[in-house]
This record gives structure tokens, sequence and C-alpha cells, in this order.
């Protein structure tokens, strides 16, 4: 009997350390998002997988970000290498330099391949943290920033940098992005 209660006590006093663990893996995704949307520059390379309805098509993009907006620059596939879109502060519509590129939408709401990084980083900056978890060593976190999109992020656990991101539309994942060299001026 003594052995019981004294296993009760300690299971009701793990109890709030293990709420502590995942209030401070979502202070520290709030923390980064709040980072993010004040950076004076931000610059990464992004390996994107589209799943359309019938196809999958694959794009190495480059992205920059300063105060005047940012820009999407296609590095892969060679064919459409060098063809860059611009997205103003505040507006969710690309501009494409010049060229007109249809890579079709992957869901209703019309995101597309390129709009794929700007939409992670509205998630990112403007979505409610619907839930954040450990898996595979690293924090994952599940923004909601509308009803149209949901966006999972995988984030390195020791500099919080985003490695890998899934936007889910149409309650299907319709883009996986891979992230690399992630700066932040």
């Amino acid at each position: 009997m003594r052995k019981r209660i004294i296993t009760l006590v300690l299971f009701c006093l793990a109890l709030p350390l293990a709420a502590c663990g995942k209030s401070r893996g979502e202070s520290e995704v709030k923390a980064f998002a709040e980072r993010l949307g004040h950076l004076d520059s931000l610059s990464f390379t992004a390996n994107v997988r589209a799943e359309y309805e019938h196809k999958t098509a694959r794009f190495v993009l480059s992205y920059e970000e300063d105060t005047e907006g940012g820009r999407v620059t296609v590095q892969a596939p060679e064919l459409i290498r060098g063809v860059s879109a611009h997205v103003s502060p505040g507006s969710s519509t690309l501009e494409y330099d010049s060229v007109v590129l249809d890579t079709g939408s992957l869901d209703s709401f019309g995101l597309s391949p390129l709009s794929s990084l700007p939409a992670m980083l509205r998630a990112i900056r403007t979505g409610h943290i619907d839930s954040v978890w450990e898996e595979d060593g690293k924090r994952a976190a599940l923004f909601e920033p509308d009803d149209e999109l949901r966006c999972t992020v995988w984030f390195g656990k020791s500099d919080m940098h985003p490695m890998r991101a899934e936007l889910i539309t149409d309650g299907r994942v319709t883009v996986y992005i891979e992230l690399s060299e992630w700066t932040e001026g």
C-alpha cells in the first residue's frame, strides 16, 4: 500500500514537469516566429516537392528577403533556372519579372510551388500555433494562419532554424520543403 502511495505522489509531481517541457517548446517557437517578423533580411535555399493530383514536380528555389520584400528564384529545373518572382511586404501575390510561368495550382486556393515559400513564412509569422512536439530529435510545430492553410515546420533544436516544412491544403499535404543555408541578417 505504501509503495502505491509513493508511486502516486511521484506521478503527481512529474506531471507539472512534463507540462513545463511543452510550454518551453511552444515559447521557443513563438520567440522564433516573433524574431522572424522583425528581421531586416533573410535568405535560404529550398528543395520543393509539389504534389499535384496526378503528378509530382520538384524544384530547387532560393529565397531572399529584405525590407523591400521577398524574391523567389528558380535554381532547378535547368529549363527555367533564373526565373524569379517578387512578393511585396503585406502581399500574398507574386509578381513575375517579365515572364509568365504557370506551374499550375496545387489546390483550390491557388497555392503553387513558387508561392509555397512565402506561404510558409506567412504561416510562421502570423499563424496560430496549434501544437508543438518533439520528433526525430527536432522540435515540430503546426501553424494555422487561416482556414485554407496548415503548415508543419520542423526546427533544429539547437538553433531553432527551420529544417523542413509541409504545407497542407484541401486536407492533404501539397508541398514538401527541405530547407538549407538559412541565414538571418
